[in-house]
């Protein structure tokens, strides 16, 4: 496969060409086809490979001239000063006519959000994340409806002269015509037009059997503390992450807002912290699914693990598909020490706290000490120190290797990490064909009552603030659509046939070469050094990634 192909638009190549094409791809398309189980996604593999194969291989004297390829994030990477080059200005950041202004762009204009703010009917914890940066990308896809989406700035006063051009852009999910058709699809034949909140109800039931469980564990681990009532809290503990606080912060398991910010406050009691996590995962992944510059899920845990080949690479790499299993039980103390790291910095690895208000600042420290004190609880029921040490350890074990596990699983796969793809402007340019193809499904109802739909990471990913218990249902209007435009569909039947692949995803990454010029720059988000002069009038910087030399990407 060669990056050449990736000039052409995925969605619109014509049907001749899908038709006509027979050539092979390589080991991404095969792998694609291994990947889908069912009879529609075989049928949109084949396509795929006609995609693919629709522009001639080049010649052996021009591989090497092909090595890197070019991408343009912003420099100043999400309004971070310490990424700013030297006698560089963040003028919306720190220009005393903008800095105190509580301002948002949407679809490259400037709005005062300050009246809007306590009247958003989402609650000011979810409007908080658009605040002084470009959140075309939030509104549009956290709304079913793009006429609630656009409707307030309709209202809203304008900022005249505000400098646009010095915001990192969002993408815009509504420009592409494949969201937009499945999103029409889904409201009309799923939510009856989604005018009354139906696609955020559906899952309370779940809710409750999850918060039951939980308080039940927690009792048994509180009156008897051992080895295994501490697994049990700890699968307790992930079943909250995967389920109510992971919705709930996305504003998917109630109509009401304080339902889901109660929900999503959960996740303080298990260890993390619901500000830091929204910032995290909505912000900086959700937005940029395996993007080496802007998703902290590639990179946040290098040098342990390389979870891409673009990464740079270390001896031990080679082994990490072995030492990953006693590394990911310790997900629950990077949690921890992160979100303190984050609290001071104001800035989670791939996100600033721009709109993080007082509350919720303290709401970082008040969660830490809650969660404390509940693990230390059995201290005052006559247990010793040493058997909640032990008890704490199993916990801590199991939550860990369970919450790891389940978040990694569905995008670290050779079928969703090929570097060709995640690098192609085109890709980059229709939002939804990106969080299509860096995901992959496995299982369906089941999985979603005991994953809060990660499994169905395709429909997560597409519709975050959609209740997971549709997933399944909205999972065949996705497939249907993909297959149409020969869009990628990976999915498995079950959960051990995507955990293979993610293993040996996991030992190919590790063990593959490093890239030419493999380095870090030197503040924040992944690739090498400018290679290339700035290109001007685009508001941004260049970094280079290499997208060669690896070893699944056909």
């Amino acid at each position: 496969m060669n990056s050449m192909v990736l000039n052409r638009p995925v969605v619109s190549a014509p049907r001749a060409q899908l038709r006509s094409s027979r050539a092979s791809t390589g080991r991404l398309a095969t792998a694609h086809t291994r990947a889908v189980r069912t009879p529609v996604c075989r049928r949109a593999s084949f396509r795929v490979q006609a995609i693919l194969a629709d522009v001639p291989k080049p010649r052996e004297e021009e591989l090497d001239q092909r090595t890197t390829e070019h991408i343009f994030p912003h420099l100043f990477q999400d309004g971070n000063p310490e990424r700013a080059p030297a006698g560089a200005r963040e003028d919306p950041w720190t220009d005393p006519k903008w800095a105190d202004k509580q301002w948002t762009v949407y679809r490259g204009v400037a709005y005062d959000l300050t009246d809007f703010l306590g009247k958003h009917p989402g609650g000011n914890w979810l409007i908080n994340l658009s605040l002084k940066r470009d959140a075309t990308g939030l509104f549009e896809s956290y709304h079913l409806r793009p006429d609630v989406a656009s409707a307030p700035f309709k209202r809203l006063p304008v900022l005249e002269g505000f400098p646009v051009e010095a915001v990192p852009r969002a993408p815009y999910p509504n420009d592409s015509q494949l969201y937009n058709t499945i999103r029409e699809r889904c409201r009309a034949e799923l939510f009856n037009g989604g005018k009354k909140g139906e696609h955020r109800q559906g899952s309370e039931w779940v809710a409750a059997c999850v918060l039951g469980f939980a308080v039940a564990a927690y009792t048994v681990y509180a009156m008897m503390p051992s080895a295994l009532t501490g697994a049990l809290l700890g699968c307790a503990g992930g079943w909250i992450g995967l389920t109510i606080q992971h919705c709930g912060n996305h504003g998917a398991m109630s109509t009401k807002p304080w339902v889901n910010n109660l929900l999503g406050l959960t996740v303080d009691l298990i260890g993390a912290s619901s500000l830091m996590w929204r910032y995290h995962h909505q912000v900086s992944h959700h937005l940029h699914c395996n993007d080496t510059d802007m998703d902290e899920d590639v990179y946040s845990s290098h040098p342990l693990m390389r979870f891409d080949p673009r990464l740079p690479k270390h001896w031990y790499h080679n082994f990490q598909h072995l030492y990953m299993w006693l590394a990911f039980p310790m997900m629950q103390l990077a949690f921890e020490f992160g979100d303190i790291k984050a609290f001071f910095q104001r800035r989670t690895a791939g996100a600033t706290l721009h709109g993080a208000d007082n509350k919720e600042m303290a709401s970082v420290i008040i969660g830490k000490v809650v969660h404390v004190g509940l693990l230390i609880a059995p201290l005052t029921f006559g247990a010793t120190a040493m058997t909640v040490a032990t008890t704490l350890c199993s916990y801590i074990f199991c939550q860990g290797l369970l919450l790891a596990t389940l978040f990694a699983v569905s995008h670290n796969l050779g079928e969703t990490k090929d570097p060709e793809w995640l690098e192609s402007s085109r890709l980059r340019n229709d939002w939804a064909v990106q969080q299509i193809h860096t995901s992959a499904n496995w299982g369906a109802t089941i999985g979603c009552f005991f994953t809060g739909g990660l499994n169905l990471q395709i429909e997560h990913h597409l519709f975050p603030a959609v209740s997971f218990m549709h997933y399944p249902a909205i999972s065949k209007i996705v497939k249907e659509e993909c297959e149409k435009v020969g869009v990628p569909y990976t999915e498995y039947k079950y959960l051990p046939g995507i955990l293979a692949k993610f293993q040996q995803f996991m030992k190919e990454a590790g063990q593959a070469p490093a890239p030419p010029g493999n380095a870090f720059p030197d503040r924040g988000g992944i690739g090498t050094r400018p290679a290339v002069p700035p290109q001007s009038g685009g508001g941004g910087g260049n970094t280079t990634v290499f997208a060669s030399a690896c070893p699944f990407a056909g």
